[in-house]
């Protein structure tokens, strides 16, 4: 964890000074003040990792985050989107003001691990009791940044300007019928109090070796469309199934379709993009025909045209399908859609010379485009920003 906390500390302050002589002498200043912080940090993320929390839902995690903060000292925000908190730390010399952003929510997964700070934690989530784990790492990311501020605060006194410490709720997607994340922080106003310069966010990456940084100026990570297709038949006897119309067999139809929207009907040479059916449900017994059938996915893409035609696409499909068998069909885009992340290109060349001194040049490469999706894309709408991955992986 430690080459983690180094990382960050060493590439904030050379952010913030803009002095290579001042970072590097940071650096060294650091060396003790990690390793005392180190075990405190592993304690906290195990704790996080132990008692994970769904979106707009961690109650516990932003206590946790918002008692250190107060007990260092800084200017405490809490309650900001449902469970969001914002600490606020001015140095003793002038200087930019950044941001620094961590999510703090866990996913709804089974943890299957051995480890002896496994999650046995469970919720209900749509009416139905599932596992809660942090399978994403936010508990990482959040444990860090709560080391991070502590650092940092320790010399209060020698730093130049200001940081801005966001943890944020329900970057996995506000629950059905609720806002959250990014845009209701934003909505809220946690960018104006303090209006930072820029805003910088980090994920870790478990396809990367610990200590590696993936970069990339523009276009970094996808947009993310949430949809979902109803298809109404007509309910029916499993016998007769002449009788009615069956919505399982006109999804399983819509199913196959989509996968010639982005094969088929799209330039994949200009930008890539994904679309993916991810739940399917429909009917309550083996030997009845539901009268309807639902379906939920995401679409990915990096480009405003593109994402267009193929909703534009995948609506005419899904309704003449529907049409040829005497069904209906309704497709629509949820709430909860994620812009595409973009790093400001020349906020991306100033930070690379402090990433190398802090990491080592060999260990900063540059990424190819990430289907993935995340909500620092709000950030990055309204302020120059920068989102990295760091590698996790023992080498």
């Amino acid at each position: 964890m430690s080459p983690l906390i180094r990382l960050n500390t060493v590439f904030v302050a050379a952010l913030l000074s803009g002095a290579t002589a001042f970072a590097q002498d940071l650096g060294t200043r650091l060396d003790s003040a990690i390793t005392t912080l180190e075990p405190r940090v592993i304690e906290w993320r195990r704790d996080l990792h132990q008692n994970p929390e769904l979106s707009n839902r961690e109650f516990r995690t932003s206590k946790i985050v918002a008692e250190h903060l107060k007990r260092l000292g800084l200017d405490v925000q809490t309650g900001i989107a449902k469970t969001g908190v914002i600490g606020v730390l001015k140095g003793g010399k002038p200087g930019p003001t950044i941001a620094l952003r961590a999510d703090m929510d866990g996913l709804p997964v089974v943890e299957q691990t051995d480890v002896p700070f496994r999650s046995r934690a469970t919720t209900t989530y749509r009416n139905e009791t599932v596992g809660v784990m942090h399978a994403c790492g936010h508990d990482v990311h959040t444990s860090v940044l709560m080391g991070l501020a502590e650092a940092f605060v320790g010399m209060k006194a020698d730093l130049p300007g200001t940081v801005i410490f966001l943890f944020q709720p329900a970057e996995e997607g506000a629950p059905e019928g609720e806002k959250g994340g990014a845009s209701l922080m934003i909505e809220e106003g946690a960018l104006q109090r303090h209006r930072p310069e820029a805003v910088f966010g980090l994920h870790v990456f478990a396809n990367m070796p610990t200590g590696m940084i993936g970069y990339r100026g523009g276009p970094l990570m996808a947009g993310s469309d949430t949809y979902r297709i109803l298809v109404k038949g007509k309910q029916t006897h499993g016998a007769r199934p002449w009788s009615g119309i069956d919505p399982v067999v006109i999804s399983s139809q819509i199913v196959s379709a989509l996968q010639t929207v982005v094969s088929r009907q799209t330039d994949i040479t200009l930008n890539p993009a994904v679309v993916t059916v991810g739940a399917i449900k429909g009917g309550i017994r083996f030997n009845i025909v539901p009268d309807q059938v639902e379906m939920l996915g995401t679409i990915r893409t990096f480009d405003s045209q593109q994402r267009a035609a193929i909703i534009k696409n995948i609506d005419r499909m899904v309704t003449h399908i529907a049409e040829a068998s005497g069904a209906t069909a309704t497709f629509e885009i949820q709430s909860g859609s994620n812009p595409v992340v973009r790093n400001d290109p020349s906020l991306t060349e100033r930070v690379l010379p402090s990433l190398k001194r802090a990491a080592g040049a060999s260990n900063v490469r540059a990424v190819p485009l990430v289907t993935g999706a995340e909500d620092f894309a709000f950030f990055a709408e309204q302020v120059p920003s920068f989102f990295f991955f760091v590698g996790v992986t023992p080498r």
